[in-house]
Protein backbone atom coordinates (compact mmCIF):
# COMPACT_ATOMS: atom_id res chain seq x y z
CA UNK A 1 0.00 0.00 0.00
CA UNK A 2 1.41 3.37 -0.99
CA UNK A 3 1.39 6.07 1.71
CA UNK A 4 -1.11 8.83 2.27
CA UNK A 5 0.67 12.17 1.89
CA UNK A 6 -0.40 14.58 4.64
CA UNK A 7 0.20 18.18 3.54
CA UNK A 8 0.46 21.17 5.88
CA UNK A 9 0.56 24.90 5.36
CA UNK A 10 3.83 26.78 5.74
CA UNK A 11 2.10 30.13 6.28
CA UNK A 12 2.35 31.37 9.84
CA UNK A 13 0.67 34.78 10.01
CA UNK A 14 -2.96 35.89 9.74
CA UNK A 15 -2.18 39.08 7.81
CA UNK A 16 -0.95 40.80 10.95
CA UNK A 17 -3.80 39.48 13.10
CA UNK A 18 -1.79 36.89 15.00
CA UNK A 19 0.10 33.67 14.34
CA UNK A 20 -1.35 30.66 12.60
CA UNK A 21 -0.18 27.50 10.85
CA UNK A 22 -1.52 23.98 10.49
CA UNK A 23 -4.11 22.99 13.10
CA UNK A 24 -2.61 20.17 15.12
CA UNK A 25 -5.76 18.09 15.60
CA UNK A 26 -6.41 18.22 11.86
CA UNK A 27 -3.19 16.25 11.44
CA UNK A 28 -3.26 14.02 14.52
CA UNK A 29 -6.90 12.90 14.41
CA UNK A 30 -6.80 11.85 10.73
CA UNK A 31 -3.36 10.34 11.32
CA UNK A 32 -4.76 8.16 14.09
CA UNK A 33 -7.41 6.90 11.66
CA UNK A 34 -4.88 6.22 8.90
CA UNK A 35 -2.67 4.23 11.23
CA UNK A 36 -5.65 2.28 12.60
CA UNK A 37 -6.45 1.32 8.99
CA UNK A 38 -2.82 0.19 8.46
CA UNK A 39 -2.16 2.96 5.96
CA UNK A 40 1.42 4.23 5.83
CA UNK A 41 1.83 8.00 5.88
CA UNK A 42 4.30 10.66 4.82
CA UNK A 43 4.41 14.38 5.55
CA UNK A 44 4.90 17.41 3.32
CA UNK A 45 4.41 21.14 3.54
CA UNK A 46 4.47 23.94 1.01
CA UNK A 47 7.97 25.15 1.94
CA UNK A 48 9.31 21.95 3.50
CA UNK A 49 11.02 21.69 6.85
CA UNK A 50 9.09 22.46 10.02
CA UNK A 51 5.73 24.14 9.39
CA UNK A 52 4.18 26.49 11.97
CA UNK A 53 1.65 24.87 14.28
CA UNK A 54 -1.65 26.28 15.52
CA UNK A 55 -4.20 24.72 17.87
CA UNK A 56 -1.56 23.27 20.18
CA UNK A 57 -4.23 21.92 22.50
CA UNK A 58 -2.58 19.23 24.59
CA UNK A 59 -5.67 18.57 26.71
CA UNK A 60 -6.80 16.75 23.58
CA UNK A 61 -5.56 13.21 24.25
CA UNK A 62 -4.80 12.44 20.60
CA UNK A 63 -2.80 15.64 20.26
CA UNK A 64 -0.95 14.94 23.49
CA UNK A 65 -0.06 11.39 22.48
CA UNK A 66 1.41 12.38 19.13
CA UNK A 67 3.07 15.54 20.44
CA UNK A 68 4.91 13.41 23.01
CA UNK A 69 6.02 10.93 20.33
CA UNK A 70 9.60 11.70 19.23
CA UNK A 71 9.06 10.01 15.86
CA UNK A 72 6.07 12.20 15.09
CA UNK A 73 7.88 15.34 16.20
CA UNK A 74 10.89 14.45 14.07
CA UNK A 75 8.64 13.86 11.06
CA UNK A 76 6.97 17.24 11.55
CA UNK A 77 10.35 18.99 11.85
CA UNK A 78 11.53 17.59 8.52
CA UNK A 79 8.57 17.60 6.13
CA UNK A 80 9.22 17.23 2.43
CA UNK A 81 8.73 20.26 0.24
CA UNK A 82 5.56 19.52 -1.72
CA UNK A 83 7.13 20.50 -5.04
CA UNK A 84 9.82 17.85 -4.48
CA UNK A 85 7.54 14.86 -4.02
CA UNK A 86 6.85 12.23 -6.67
CA UNK A 87 3.05 11.93 -6.93
CA UNK A 88 3.28 8.33 -8.13
CA UNK A 89 4.61 7.35 -4.70
CA UNK A 90 1.27 8.05 -2.96
CA UNK A 91 -2.17 6.49 -2.82
CA UNK A 92 -3.79 9.69 -1.56
CA UNK A 93 -3.13 13.30 -0.66
CA UNK A 94 -4.71 14.86 2.42
CA UNK A 95 -4.65 18.59 3.15
CA UNK A 96 -4.81 19.50 6.83
CA UNK A 97 -6.42 22.77 7.82
CA UNK A 98 -5.40 25.73 9.90
CA UNK A 99 -5.96 29.30 8.78
CA UNK A 100 -2.55 29.46 7.12
CA UNK A 101 -3.86 27.16 4.42
CA UNK A 102 -6.05 29.85 2.85
CA UNK A 103 -2.95 31.90 2.10
CA UNK A 104 -0.51 29.40 0.61
CA UNK A 105 -2.50 26.38 -0.63
CA UNK A 106 -4.46 28.28 -3.33
CA UNK A 107 -1.35 29.90 -4.86
CA UNK A 108 0.94 26.86 -4.83
CA UNK A 109 1.69 25.35 -8.24
CA UNK A 110 2.76 22.18 -6.44
CA UNK A 111 -0.70 21.80 -4.87
CA UNK A 112 -2.23 21.78 -8.34
CA UNK A 113 0.41 19.58 -9.95
CA UNK A 114 0.68 16.92 -7.24
CA UNK A 115 -3.05 16.73 -6.53
CA UNK A 116 -3.96 16.48 -10.21
CA UNK A 117 -1.39 13.74 -10.76
CA UNK A 118 -2.62 11.67 -7.81
CA UNK A 119 -6.28 12.10 -8.81
CA UNK A 120 -5.74 11.28 -12.47
CA UNK A 121 -3.85 8.12 -11.52
CA UNK A 122 -6.92 6.96 -9.59
CA UNK A 123 -5.81 8.12 -6.16
CA UNK A 124 -7.83 9.75 -3.39
CA UNK A 125 -7.91 13.45 -2.52
CA UNK A 126 -8.94 14.63 0.95
CA UNK A 127 -9.00 17.80 3.03
CA UNK A 128 -10.50 19.13 6.24
CA UNK A 129 -11.58 22.55 7.58
CA UNK A 130 -9.42 25.16 5.78
CA UNK A 131 -7.52 22.38 4.01
CA UNK A 132 -10.05 22.46 1.14
CA UNK A 133 -8.47 25.81 0.22
CA UNK A 134 -6.17 23.52 -1.78
CA UNK A 135 -9.15 22.53 -3.91
CA UNK A 136 -9.61 26.13 -5.02
CA UNK A 137 -6.36 25.65 -6.94
CA UNK A 138 -6.76 22.22 -8.53
CA UNK A 139 -7.80 21.78 -12.13
CA UNK A 140 -7.87 18.58 -14.14
CA UNK A 141 -5.93 18.16 -17.38
CA UNK A 142 -8.90 19.51 -19.35
CA UNK A 143 -8.96 22.67 -17.22
CA UNK A 144 -12.06 21.74 -15.23
CA UNK A 145 -11.88 22.50 -11.48
CA UNK A 146 -11.63 19.24 -9.55
CA UNK A 147 -14.51 20.32 -7.31
CA UNK A 148 -16.93 21.16 -10.13
CA UNK A 149 -20.14 19.18 -9.66
CA UNK A 150 -18.74 17.28 -6.68
CA UNK A 151 -19.89 17.25 -3.07
CA UNK A 152 -17.54 19.17 -0.79
CA UNK A 153 -17.48 20.07 2.90
CA UNK A 154 -15.29 22.92 4.14
CA UNK A 155 -15.10 25.60 6.83
CA UNK A 156 -18.30 27.55 6.33
CA UNK A 157 -18.71 31.27 5.86
CA UNK A 158 -20.75 31.36 9.07
CA UNK A 159 -17.96 29.63 10.99
CA UNK A 160 -15.46 32.15 9.60
CA UNK A 161 -17.69 34.96 10.80
CA UNK A 162 -18.03 33.26 14.18
CA UNK A 163 -14.25 33.41 14.69
CA UNK A 164 -14.18 37.02 13.48
CA UNK A 165 -11.83 36.50 10.56
CA UNK A 166 -14.19 37.05 7.64
CA UNK A 167 -12.42 40.30 6.75
CA UNK A 168 -8.92 38.94 7.42
CA UNK A 169 -8.77 35.82 5.26
CA UNK A 170 -8.14 36.43 1.54
CA UNK A 171 -11.51 34.87 0.66
CA UNK A 172 -14.39 33.00 2.26
CA UNK A 173 -13.58 29.38 1.56
CA UNK A 174 -17.03 27.87 1.10
CA UNK A 175 -18.11 30.73 -1.14
CA UNK A 176 -15.02 30.34 -3.30
CA UNK A 177 -15.54 26.60 -3.72
CA UNK A 178 -19.19 27.16 -4.59
CA UNK A 179 -18.12 29.68 -7.25
CA UNK A 180 -15.99 26.92 -8.78
CA UNK A 181 -19.04 24.70 -9.06
CA UNK A 182 -18.68 22.61 -5.90
CA UNK A 183 -21.86 21.14 -4.44
CA UNK A 184 -21.28 22.39 -0.91
CA UNK A 185 -22.55 20.20 1.94
CA UNK A 186 -22.63 22.43 5.02
CA UNK A 187 -23.65 21.12 8.41
CA UNK A 188 -24.54 23.16 11.47
CA UNK A 189 -21.64 25.21 12.82
CA UNK A 190 -19.04 23.18 14.71
CA UNK A 191 -20.69 19.81 14.01
CA UNK A 192 -18.94 16.74 12.62
CA UNK A 193 -19.72 17.03 8.91
CA UNK A 194 -18.05 15.17 6.06
CA UNK A 195 -18.70 14.81 2.34
CA UNK A 196 -17.64 11.87 0.21
CA UNK A 197 -17.94 12.01 -3.56
CA UNK A 198 -16.15 8.98 -4.93
CA UNK A 199 -12.44 9.58 -4.43
CA UNK A 200 -12.93 13.10 -3.03
CA UNK A 201 -13.30 13.24 0.76
CA UNK A 202 -13.67 16.45 2.75
CA UNK A 203 -14.61 17.68 6.21
CA UNK A 204 -15.99 20.94 7.54
CA UNK A 205 -14.11 21.85 10.70
CA UNK A 206 -11.85 20.49 13.49
CA UNK A 207 -14.76 18.46 14.83
CA UNK A 208 -14.75 16.58 11.51
CA UNK A 209 -11.06 15.66 11.49
CA UNK A 210 -11.31 12.07 12.72
CA UNK A 211 -14.32 11.17 10.57
CA UNK A 212 -12.68 12.72 7.50
CA UNK A 213 -9.59 10.62 8.12
CA UNK A 214 -11.66 7.49 8.61
CA UNK A 215 -13.64 8.04 5.44
CA UNK A 216 -10.51 8.82 3.46
CA UNK A 217 -9.00 5.55 4.66
CA UNK A 218 -12.13 3.76 3.44
CA UNK A 219 -11.85 5.50 0.06
CA UNK A 220 -8.21 4.48 -0.27
CA UNK A 221 -9.08 0.86 0.42
CA UNK A 222 -11.91 1.05 -2.15
CA UNK A 223 -9.60 2.61 -4.73
CA UNK A 224 -6.97 -0.07 -4.14
CA UNK A 225 -9.65 -2.72 -4.63
CA UNK A 226 -10.78 -1.06 -7.83
CA UNK A 227 -14.21 -0.24 -6.46
CA UNK A 228 -13.95 3.56 -6.30
CA UNK A 229 -15.55 5.90 -8.79
CA UNK A 230 -14.26 9.29 -9.90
Amino acid sequence: MKPVLIVMTSHGDKAGHGPTGFYLSEVTHPLEEFLAADLPVAFASIAGGEPPVDGLELEDKVNATFWADPLFRAAIRSTQKLSDVNPSDYSAIFFAGGHGAVWDFPVSKAVNDVTRAIWERGGVVGAVCHGPAALANVTLSDGTPLVKGRKVAAFTDDEERAVGLQDVVPFLLSSRLAELGADMQPGADWTDTTAVDGRLVSGQNPQSAASTGRRLAEAVKAAEAGNARD
